[in-house]
Parts: structure tokens; C-alpha cells; sequence
């Protein structure tokens, strides 16, 4: 951590601290309490973490007030319309942009790994037919340390850079296949001849019966939903398996922590939730009862897919997110399908609306990304295993950092306890 020249002073009771403030290379400065219960016998209390700094990273910044979200200081926008998503997990990895060459032989390494042990075929049979998808994700990427021992010693860089190739390569496939189990299908191998997003896509869609070919519009926007989903800073799955590796525990065993905290509605399903309101609103000549009721401080329904809790202004990554959408809407057409119809309508009349401007209402990137995923054809049970697979290298990003962080601790918040202080145990016969 940089050198502190300035001090905050604490006062209790009229003993003072000092506390050292330290000054990031983007962001609010940061007051340090390391040693303030050593000190003053006192702890913080900040439900949610939103004003604590948990660790220090040179990953991923977001500027909320500005709608800014870098990647090692690269605009997102600028790696979604010029980049691709293994160059990002290039980027994220290993700090900076690859070369041709590196680029070249880290997408090879990716393409050899992405078959997965036969197996571990076993364990997706196990799992019922109606079992959600993320819940066989995440027992399936638990048990990947059962199979991969080569892999799982934290403490040997070697270990670690295999099982993050692993992970980035697997999870298409483990996803691809968690879907093609809940649809009694068979499962589809991946092809190393094609890239990243196109492979998942086939994987998901083809069928021994014929031949499938993959849209290179649809290849697009499937490659950009992966790349704005990439990493998000220190958000509630990534901080999950931060604390699950701040044990000590293996990198398949961190992932699947962090698909788990992904799998909830305010988290990763918020894409999946948006869908729903759409499908509740059922038919545009609705919209204008539903933005009503959005209006109305009496009535708990809102808009899902509209405005964010970090970005105070458009979400970077929705500018983009819309772009893809409206080439996919424009390849696969939106006359027949009522519920985009809805959500075409549903933009419009928000965008245009002062009540959702005022209020920084604008759509994010889980509306379009629903969209997306919803006219490309896939359930809405599979939108947050489309976010995991985005955001594993994300997650395995901000382990190999914490791994290398000479000031790791295993994490334990504190508590502010009110419940009952100390009393005798009381016999049954005397209650």
C-alpha cells in the first residue's frame, strides 16, 4: 500500500487516533482502520460494505457518478467494439493487452482445455431433469478438484495459472451442457476450430440430427455479452470467493461460491427478473398502466432493468449492450414475439419519459442483455449461467491477485451483537 502523509483523527471519549488516509490512483481517498480496535477497542459498522474497502486491487474501476467502468484502465466500450472476450481475459489476467503472438497462444491454450473430464458426465445425470441449471453448475464446478489434482495447490503459481486456463475454458462447456441435460438432449462436444462465444453457442444449440451453423451476428453479440459481464469490481459473487479463498480453499471450490451468490435475484438474475416483468406486462397497450404504477410511491412494483445500484448515470456497458441488441432484434425480428415487442416499446417510452431521466432511470446492461439471450432463443433459467460463464475470469482475476497480495488475511467481519449477554443455563423441569 502507498505511503500515507495525511491522517484522519478519531476522537471517543477524548482519547484521540490518528488513522493514515491513503490516495488511490483513481477514486475517494481512503481512511485506514487496520489497527483502530488494537488502538481504541472499537470496530466500524457498515452494513453491506458500501463505505469499507475490503482489499486493494489494480483490476477494475468504476466511477458511478461519471458512468465510467475501466479494466486496467481500459474504457469498457472501447474493448467491446474493438477488442474480443479472450483479449479481455488476457487483459484482466495478466495486466496488460497481449501481443499477436501471446494473444495467439493464449487462445489456443483456452480451445485445448474447454473439453471436460467423461466422467464427470455422471455427475449432470445425477442432477433431475428440472433441476435450475446454476444448481448444477454449482455442484459441478466443485467437483472439478475432485478431478483435476494437478491443479489444486494454491501455493505453486503453475497450479494456479492451469486451473485459471481450466476454468475460463470449462465453463462454456459445463454451462452448455448443465442446459442441454434440462432439455433432455444430448450433450454437444465442443469443436476447437471455432472461437470462444460461437462454441458455446453450438454447444447449446446444434443436435447430432443436422448440421448447425453459427450466426456471426449472433457469435457478436454472444462474444460482447461475455466481454461486458467480464469483471465488475468488487461486487457480492467476486467478494464471496475472495472470502472463500482467503481460507485457503481451492480454486474450483472459490468459483463455485461465487456461481452460488451469483445465482440470487438482486445479484446475477436480474437479467432473468427483467424478462419476467416483461412477460408480466404482457402486451404493449399495458406499458403505459405498468410505467404508471413504476411512478407511484404507494405501489412496491418497479421496472426491473432500469437504472443501477453503483452507476449514477447510463451504464457504459448498456450504450453497447444496445447496440448488439438492435442488430440481433434486426437479424431475428421482433413482429412475432410479443415480449420484445414489449421491450422495444417499453425503451422508447422510458427514454423519452422526464420521470426516468430525473432519476437516472435509464436502461442497464441486464435489460439488454435479456433481450439478447431472450430473442437468440434461451429460457430465462439460462441467463445467470450465461453471466457466470462471463464472469468467471472475473472472479479468477481477483483470486490470483488476492493470492499475490502479501497482506492477505482470512476474512472475518466483525458484528455489532444485540442479542442476550451472559446467563446461567436454566433445567428443562424449571422453564
Amino acid at each position: 500500500m502507498a505511503d500515507s502523509t495525511r491522517t484522519a483523527t478519531l476522537t471517543i471519549d477524548g482519547k484521540s487516533f490518528a488513522l493514515p488516509i491513503y490516495s488511490p490512483t483513481a477514486g475517494p481517498d481512503v481512511v485506514d482502520i487496520t489497527k483502530l480496535y488494537a488502538q481504541a477497542g472499537v470496530f466500524t459498522h457498515d452494513p453491506g460494505f458500501t463505505s469499507t474497502s475490503s482489499c486493494e486491487s489494480a483490476i477494475t474501476f468504476i466511477d458511478g457518478d461519471k458512468g465510467e467502468l475501466l479494466h486496467r484502465g481500459y474504457p469498457i466500450d472501447q474493448l467491446a467494439e474493438k477488442s474480443h472476450y479472450l483479449e479481455v481475459c488476457y487483459l484482466l489476467l495478466y495486466g496488460e493487452l497481449p501481443t499477436a503472438a501471446e494473444l495467439e497462444h493464449f487462445e489456443t491454450t483456452i480451445t485445448r482445455h474447454t473439453m471436460i473430464h467423461e466422467q464427470m458426465h455422471n455427475f449432470f445425470r445425477g442432477f433431475r431433469r428440472d433441476a435450475h441449471p446454476m444448481a448444477t453448475m454449482v455442484g459441478v464446478v466443485g467437483a472439478m478438484s475432485a478431478f483435476y489434482h494437478d491443479s489444486t495447490d494454491i501455493t505453486d503459481e503453475r497450479q494456479r495459472e492451469i486451473a485459471s486456463h481450466r476454468l475460463i475454458a470449462k465453463m462454456p462447456t459445463i454451462a452448455a451442457m448443465a442446459y442441454k441435460y434440462s432439455i433432455g438432449q444430448p450433450f454437444v462436444y465442443p469443436r476447437n476450430d471455432l472461437d470462444y462465444a460461437s462454441n458455446f453457442l453450438r454447444m447449446c444449440f446444434a443436435v447430432p440430427a443436422e448440421e448447425y451453423v453459427v450466426d456471426p451476428v449472433l457469435s457478436r453479440a454472444m462474444d460482447r455479452i461475455f466481454t461486458l459481464h467480464a469483471d465488475h469490481e468488487q461486487n457480492a459473487s467476486t467478494s464471496t470467493v475472495r472470502l472463500a479463498s482467503s481460507s485457503g480453499a481451492n480454486p474450483f471450490a472459490c468459483i463455485a461460491a461465487g456461481i452460488a451468490c451469483l445465482w440470487g435475484p438482486a445479484h446475477g438474475g436480474a437479467n432473468q427478473a427483467c424478462l419476467e416483468m416483461l412477460k408480466e406486462i404482457g402486451t404493449v397497450d399495458r406499458i403505459p398502466e405498468y410505467i404508471a404504477r413504476a411512478k407511484d410511491k404507494n405501489d412496491p412494483f418497479r421496472l426491473m432493468g432500469f437504472g443501477h445500484r453503483v452507476y449514477k448515470n447510463f451504464d457504459p456497458r448498456a450504450k453497447v449492450m444496445k447496440q448488439s441488441a438492435d442488430e440481433v432484434l434486426d437479424l431475428l425480428g421482433v413482429e412475432n414475439n410479443p415480449l420484445l415487442q414489449v421491450a422495444k416499446e417499453l425503451e422508447r417510452i422510458a427514454l423519452q419519459d422526464d420521470y426516468f431521466a430525473e432519476k437516472k432511470l435509464f436502461p442497464n446492461v441486464d435489460f439488454y442483455s435479456g433481450i439478447i439471450l431472450e430473442a437468440m432463443g434461451f429460457p430465462t433459467s439460462m441467463f445467470t449461467p450465461i453471466f457466470a460463464v462471463s464472469r468467471t475470469v472475473g472472479w479468477i482475476s481477483q483470486w490470483k491477485e488476492q493470492l499475490a497480495d502479501p497482506a492477505m488475511k482470512i476474512g472475518r467481519p466483525r458484528q455489532l451483537y444485540m442479542g442476550a449477554t451472559l446467563r446461567d443455563y436454566v433445567e428443562i423441569e424449571d422453564r
